[in-house]
């Protein structure tokens, strides 16, 4: 099989049909989920795209309708949420495609749960098992379609929405979050700007890297993370110089869903750091995590060092944890990503809230190095 047409069909941790035109699949995969009238929901950017009109076309000449939200926020909060919930259930829909970046998906993984909830979305965050309080028979079925690569939304159990009054991002949580099919075409990803390439696939980066850090037990989660730095450090480069390199695209589509199934481990603060900017300031949430990740990195690294070094020689890095360290700055360069939080724009003003949002953050609780508010601030200056 060459390598530059790639396919593969995985059911783990999901039904995943990876491979370039499998989008041609998207009726079939509703309907193997029973839906006889799908929602695409999507955010605004992508709702008049061509590779999104090509999806509703599918969807309606395979006689499933054509419908389409798209009312979403780059990053997701409650009222795009009640307006999906509303749309969904005036068209009296009975599935959701997922269609998109981590928005469009987190968005509408949320509408297809909560159209059968009676509380407040708030009532799921992931705390302790604040999952079970949900009514499970109205949750509707989801096909998740990922147009980037990076957030691995499409294999997660979880969304992040925003609370618009507060501007704190929640994770809300249940294990039907999980689509039941994924369509990984990488044609839906070679238009991407590079930035966004850049920044997607950072995340993706991150969430490999944190959960590899991360103290928990969980050797499978952390044998994933490891081949996914491996195929981002091999095919991101690839796909942010050429972005029409389909065997990159498709290997970073893989990354970014390993990212997401490693992140189960636990993430840290790179993303407890970058949560709250990106709820304050709304960042890029990917690139957020590539501005703070040397200082991150520097932060951890009494705790991390051994296993720092071990990634490095599976990733082919020579000398330890420095050279690791010098790999990240060095693939930051090569994709133009911001050298600090004031080269991204923001001012250390507000370094105390933010170092209390991080402390609070869910992901937090998986750093190494045990966060507090003294060395939270520190490392938020750091970052600057």
């Amino acid at each position: 099989m060459s390598s530059s047409n790639i396919t593969a069909n995985w059911s783990y941790p999901t039904a995943v049909k990876l491979g370039r035109g499998r989008i041609k699949e998207l009726a079939d995969a509703c309907k193997s989920l029973g839906m006889k009238k799908p929602l695409l929901i999507t955010d605004r950017g992508l709702a008049s795209m061509a590779i999104t009109k090509n999806a509703l076309d599918i969807l309606e000449d395979a006689g499933l309708g054509r419908a389409i939200f798209a009312d979403v926020d780059p990053n997701p909060n409650e009222k795009n949420l009640d307006a999906g919930v509303k749309a969904f259930k005036d068209g009296g829909h009975d599935g959701v495609v997922a269609f998109g970046g981590g928005s469009g998906l987190d968005l509408g993984k949320c509408v297809a749960f909560m159209a059968g909830q009676t509380r407040p979305v708030w009532d799921f965050e992931d705390i302790g098992d604040w999952w079970t309080r949900a009514s499970v028979e109205g949750i509707a079925p989801i096909v998740a379609v990922p147009t980037t690569a990076g957030t691995g939304s499409e294999v997660g159990r979880a969304s992040v929405i925003t609370n618009s009054t507060t501007h704190v991002k929640k994770i809300i949580f249940h294990p039907k979050f999980l689509p039941g099919v994924v369509i990984a075409d990488p044609e839906l990803t070679v238009g991407m700007p590079k930035i966004i390439t850049a920044g997607t696939g950072m995340d993706a980066f991150a969430h490999c890297l944190e959960a590899y850090s991360s103290p928990f037990y969980h050797p499978m989660s952390a044998g994933i993370a490891l081949e996914g730095m491996r195929l981002v450090k091999e095919f991101l480069p690839r796909a942010y110089k050429e972005g029409t390199d389909l065997e990159a695209r498709a290997n970073m589509m893989a990354a970014a869903a390993m990212g997401a199934v490693a992140f189960q481990k636990g993430l840290g603060a790179i993303h407890a750091l970058s949560h709250p900017i990106g709820a304050a300031y709304n960042t890029h949430h990917g690139m957020t995590n590539a501005v703070v990740m040397p200082a991150v990195l520097r932060f951890n690294r009494a705790v991390i060092e051994e296993k720092i070094a071990r990634a490095a020689a599976y990733l082919g890095i020579s000398g330890g944890f420095d050279g690791f360290y010098d790999y990240v700055l060095k693939l930051r360069f090569e994709l133009g990503v911001p050298e600090s939080l004031s080269a991204m724009g923001i001012a250390p003003d507000r370094i105390d809230a933010l170092s209390a949002m991080a402390i609070e953050d869910p992901s937090a609780g998986g750093n190494p190095v045990p966060m507090t508010l003294e060395n939270t601030k520190t490392l938020f200056k750091d970052c600057f």
